[in-house]
């Protein structure tokens, strides 16, 4: 079984779960999940994790995100982008100076209400089943932040930017919202997805080549991030050998069982440490407890 992390280009037409089942013919391997949705039509970055790199799944959807998007000005759609319903038509005669002026009145902290045609849940049921059925209720606003917002180019009704956000931001939601800023409506055009933590659009693999690498010959294993990749910043400690079952067994250590190879070991309460056992195989993330003076694991990632 393959564990660690595959920097995947999600193309358009594609859900994020048509990616993993693919990649699960490609690879054989079961034991496979993604770290957030794309659109179908949005294409980009979509880290996917392996055995018992599933393990960071929930970590990764966390981390920042940044993607290049096209806002079409003076349209209003169902879905906010244009991939739905027209629902009204405006005229765009803003500056390019009130446009900018808009778009950065969004930096920083606000708060976007979902839009209905999202995967978000309320009552059990998914807000796009019910805007497929023709209802709309309610939704609070979620608050969200927009780390960076850059105008790469204008030719209206077309704005491109690049956008860098926190999770749970929806980019369509933010062109309509700009275009409701400006009085004359927006929806998204296109999107694509250069960025999520340190996985980078420049390195990302289509399913087709990811396939060709399987079956070609050239072997994918030098594109396996491996799982300790995400906690570099981290000390590295490795577990002394008579000690090895502890960690196999995800029990506390003391200090004096490990050794640290990489950083220090300040004994600071909650200070967070990469865990490998004797033959330097990643096992897991520990934090020390100053209190018990013990260092207890924060996720395992079995290493036996």
């Amino acid at each position: 079984m393959i564990n660690g992390m595959l920097n995947v280009y999600k193309e358009a037409g594609f859900t994020s779960h048509d990616v993993v089942a693919k990649l699960r013919g490609i690879l054989k391997q079961k034991k496979i999940g993604h770290t957030g949705t794309l659109d179908p039509d949005a294409v980009g970055v979509l880290p996917v994790c392996l055995g018992n790199g599933t393990r960071l799944c929930d970590m990764l959807a966390d981390q920042n995100k940044e993607y290049v998007a096209l806002l079409h000005l003076g349209v209003i759609t169902d879905t906010q982008d244009m991939s739905g319903k027209v629902l009204a038509q405006g005229t765009v005669s803003c500056s390019e100076e009130e446009l900018r002026q808009a778009a950065f009145s969004f930096l920083g902290e606000y708060g976007q209400i979902p839009p209905m045609y999202s995967a978000l849940k309320v009552n059990g049921k998914k807000l796009y089943e019910l805007a497929r059925e023709g209802k709309e209720i309610e939704r609070k606003p979620r608050t969200v932040t927009i780390k960076e917002i850059e105008i790469l180019s204008v030719e209206l009704p077309f704005v491109k930017m690049r956008v860098e956000c926190s999770k749970g931001t929806y980019i369509r939601t933010l062109c309509h919202d700009i275009g409701a800023k400006l009085g004359c409506g927006g929806a998204m055009e296109e999107l694509t997805r250069t960025r999520v933590g340190s996985f980078v659009l420049e390195d990302a693999l289509t399913l087709s080549e990811i396939e060709q690498m399987v079956h070609g010959g050239e072997g994918l294993a030098q594109k396996i991030v491996p799982v300790d990749f995400v906690f570099q910043e981290f000390p590295k400690a490795v577990v002394k050998s008579p000690f090895r079952k502890r960690i196999d067994n995800g029990n506390f250590l003391l200090p004096d069982q490990i050794k640290i190879k990489e950083g220090t070991f300040s004994k600071k309460d909650k200070e967070q440490y990469r865990i490998y056992n004797d033959e330097e195989v990643f096992c897991g993330i520990y934090e020390y407890r100053e209190k018990e003076r013990q260092l207890k694991p924060v996720k395992m990632f079995p290493c036996n």
